[in-house]
């Protein structure tokens, strides 16, 4: 368990037939929900904060785009501290800012509108976000986050990507099925999320990613880091 986690409610989610993060039922059971649905969400957060450490400098700026309860700001914790470094947190409902419990002042706002460059952010962190943003608007929101970073500074992206194809794609779709089963997610509940998700979730293509480098991959969901040359 990573420092600065919190223990996973046991509340079960009614889950909306539209996906939707300003829903206060999601946002109330949504730490327990997302450990079910994605069972290495820990262990990708843990990455996540050991990557942080090696770009966050004294008096830094960290950047997270849809922090929902505060799990990355939590990780994160004990190095904000440490090197005495503000933490911008962001999302865009105010559902889930009401039960945000991480560290700075959460910031209700459209990830699209933030002025990124404003804060001079060292390190901006996008944890299962950019398959919620609209294709349309993803290439040129992932250039302002590059562009806005410090030299030296970087970005880190987690998210879903598309399925591969042929028979490894079915292995690896399989071998999320199994993940979620033995997370304790019913097979009811995981067709409920995946229709629910259908034109709000669109998955990430590997070209809207360039110049970036893979980090991790646990079936379809992978994360990938952007370093700004000093």
């Amino acid at each position: 368990m990573y420092r600065g986690q919190l223990v996973s409610s046991k509340k079960k989610m009614s889950i909306p037939s539209d996906w939707t993060f300003r829903s206060e039922d999601v946002a109330s059971a949504f730490d327990g929900h997302v450990r079910e649905q994605l069972p290495w969400y820990d262990f990708a957060t843990g990455a996540i904060a050991h990557i942080a450490r090696h770009y966050i400098p004294e008096g830094g700026t960290v950047i997270d785009i849809g922090a929902s309860t505060g799990n990355i700001g939590r990780a994160l914790g004990a190095t904000l501290d440490q090197r005495r470094a503000r933490f911008i947190p962001l999302d865009n409902s105010s559902e889930m800012a009401g039960a945000y419990a991480g560290p700075g002042n959460l910031h209700v706002v459209d990830a699209r509108s933030f002025d990124y460059a404003a804060e001079r952010p060292d390190l901006i962190i996008a944890f299962l976000v950019m398959m919620f943003v609209p294709v349309a608007d993803r290439c040129e929101l992932i250039d302002r986050l590059k562009g806005a970073i410090r030299p030296g500074g970087a970005v880190v992206i987690f998210d879903k990507m598309h399925a591969r194809a042929g028979h490894v794609g079915s292995v690896i779709y399989r071998l999320t099925l199994a993940a979620k089963y033995e997370a304790g997610a019913s097979p009811e509940e995981v067709i409920q999320k995946e229709l629910s998700l259908a034109g709000v979730q669109r998955p990430m293509s590997d070209a809207e990613l360039s110049g970036f480098e893979p980090v991790f991959r646990f079936g379809d969901f992978a994360g990938f880091l952007f370093e700004r040359p000093a």
